[in-house]
This record gives C-alpha cells, sequence and structure tokens, in this order.
C-alpha cells in the first residue's frame, strides 16, 4: 500500500508478525493495540503534514524526519531516540555508493520512519512479518533493522575486495594505462562508502551507550554486535583505499620504468647513429672539393668507414654497460 504518502503502517502483534493498517486505523491507535509501525514517504505533502500536525513527536524530530539532507547521527530525546542511518543502494542500474537515507523516530510504542528512495532492508522488515519471524518490540525492531541494514553492507565491500585484488595481480602482469581508471573507480567508490559509515559508526555506538528504558538488555548486545560488524566493514574499507593506493603507485611505477626503457632504447640509438648522420651531411652538401666525388668506389669506401665507426661506438657502449 502506497497512498498518500503512507508506504507501510503496521501494528506489531508481540508474536513475530505484524497487521497491516491504513490513515484512518493509524489516527485510531492506541498503545494498548501493540507497538506501531509507520514509513512514509516525506516527498508527499500529506506524509508531511501529518508529521507536523498529527504525529504528536517533538518539533525537532518532526524537521528532522523531513529533512531533505542528512547526515548519520543518533539524538536522544528525553525517552525517544531520533536516528538518520544510510544503506548502500542496491537498487538495479544503482551505484551502491550513493547510498539511500532513512530517518526513524522511536519511542516504546511507535516508530515512524520516512525515506525519499525505497531502501531494501525495509522491504527485509516487511517479509519478517510476513513470515512470523519479525520484531515484536520497537527495541527488537532497531536492533534488527539496523542488523539488516548493516548486513547488506557485505556483498558491497567483498566485492570492492575482489576488484582491489585483481587489480594488484592485473598490474603485476600486466600494467596498462586502462587500470588507471579502474583504480580511480574503486577508491572513489572507497571514499564515498567511508564517508557515511564512519559517522554511523559513531551514531550506532551512541545508541546502544544511551540510557533509553524501552532497550533491554539483548537489545543493547544485538546493537553492539552490529556495531561491531559495521567498524568491520570501516577497517575493510580502509584495507581496500590502502591498497589501492599502494597499487597505484606500483602501476605509475612500472610505466615510468617502461617509458625510461623505451627512452633509453631511443637515446641509445641516436647516439649511434648522431656520428653516422653528421658524416653523411658533411659529405652531402653540394659543393666541389668532395674526397672521392670522382671515384667510383668512393661510395663503398664511405660506407666502410661508417660501418666501421658504428663498431667501434657499439663496443665502447658495450664496455661502459651502456647496452
Amino acid at each position: 500500500m502506497n497512498q498518500e504518502g503512507l508506504v507501510y503502517a503496521f501494528i506489531l502483534d508481540a508474536a513475530g508478525g505484524a497487521r497491516q493498517v491504513d490513515w484512518e486505523e493509524i489516527r485510531s491507535w492506541r498503545p494498548e493495540q501493540g507497538p506501531i509501525w509507520v514509513h512514509l514517504d516525506f516527498t508527499s505533502e500529506y506524509a508531511r503534514k501529518w508529521v507536523i500536525e498529527e504525529s504528536k513527536i517533538d518539533e525537532i524530530a518532526s524537521e528532522a524526519l523531513l529533512s531533505e539532507e542528512t547526515r548519520p547521527r543518533t539524538t536522544v530525546i528525553d525517552d525517544s531516540a531520533l536516528l538518520s542511518l544510510r544503506g548502500v543502494n542496491l537498487s538495479p542500474g544503482s551505484d551502491p555508493e550513493d547510498m539511500v537515507s532513512i530517518r526513524i523516530w522511536l519511542d516504546k510504542y511507535r516508530i515512524i520512519s520516512t525515506r525519499r528512495r525505497t531502501l531494501l532492508s525495509v522491504s527485509d522488515i516487511v517479509s519478517s512479518f510476513k513470515s512470523q519471524n519479525g520484531p515484536k518490540t520497537t527495541g527488537e525492531f532497531l536492533s534488527d533493522f539496523t542488523g539488516r541494514l548493516t548486513a547488506r553492507m557485505e556483498d558491497v565491500v567483498e566485492e570492492l575486495e575482489d576488484r582491489a585484488a585483481q587489480l594488484e595481480e592485473d598490474v603485476l602482469t600486466a600494467g596498462s594505462h586502462a587500470l588507471r581508471s579502474e583504480i580511480s573507480g574503486i577508491r572513489r567508490e572507497t571514499i564515498m562508502l567511508r564517508r557515511y559509515l564512519a559517522p554511523q559508526r559513531e551514531a550506532m555506538i551512541k545508541l546502544y551507550t544511551e540510557k533509553i528504558a524501552w532497550l533491554d538488555d539483548n537489545d543493547r548486545m544485538r546493537l553492539r554486535e552490529v556495531t561491531d560488524q559495521l567498524i568491520r566493514y570501516i577497517e575493510d574499507l580502509d584495507s581496500i583505499r590502502d591498497r589501492a593506493s599502494v597499487t597505484q603507485e606500483e602501476l605509475v611505477n612500472r610505466l615510468s620504468e617502461q617509458m625510461n626503457s623505451r627512452m633509453y632504447v631511443l637515446s641509445i640509438v641516436a647516439a649511434l647513429f648522431l656520428p653516422l648522420g653528421f658524416f653523411t651531411g658533411l659529405l652531402g652538401i653540394n659543393v666541389g672539393g668532395i674526397p672521392g666525388a670522382e671515384s667510383k668506389w668512393g661510395f663503398f669506401i664511405f660506407i666502410l668507414i661508417l660501418l666501421v665507426i658504428f663498431l667501434c661506438q657499439a663496443l665502447f657502449f658495450k664496455k661502459k654497460k651502456w647496452m
């Protein structure tokens, strides 16, 4: 259901399932019915109006839920939590580093989340309700959602590691100029992912360390595990970035060696033919008095002299170990 800015709305049944509801039931909901989750498209004017006028949440939280630009963070307001998180963009044809943001406000009985673009981790939660394996409380919802959000980063990080490893091998075996753009692409993707994951790590740490009454010990333990997993991904991204930098330096060194080798060969060839060019130029001037001009053996003698000069030069270069 995606009507009037409402993407999903569920009332949790405390048994792993949930009942989907509409705007009318959202307005008539009471805490004794069970925790409610309202997921909105904040670009809808109707949804924005509901958040501001009818959600009965803090004004600061309302503004944050409807904010266009967000940075991962956690803010505790009384006994509620306001989160801004990001997940990798796994939609077809999209770039994973173009991360999708989601804003979530939670208290003991309510969850209000807003988004602009679809996030697959949200769909995972909906699917878990259908299989009666979903969260039972708002605390479980928070730990479950952040866990799914972080777990979806694994394939992206592993793919970057594989590409970095393949590039290292390609540089050692080929050393082509075409590899430069691939290395730059990996570095760009890694930097962009880390740009959001680093503050998200701080947001997660703050989340499980804050005194929030409706988060029990099990929820905090799961949040800590999710944070540890996120920290590991950030460390992997740092490693990938460093490997890409080293690979780029190796590629530059190899390309420089290739260029120097070619320039060296050209310098040797130029040095060998320099005196030969001098003599041919000198004897090729159109004036009288050139030795051997009247002899039929003059040309062959001149070729022999040039050959001797060439061989003497080659022996001299070889003795000096220049070639």
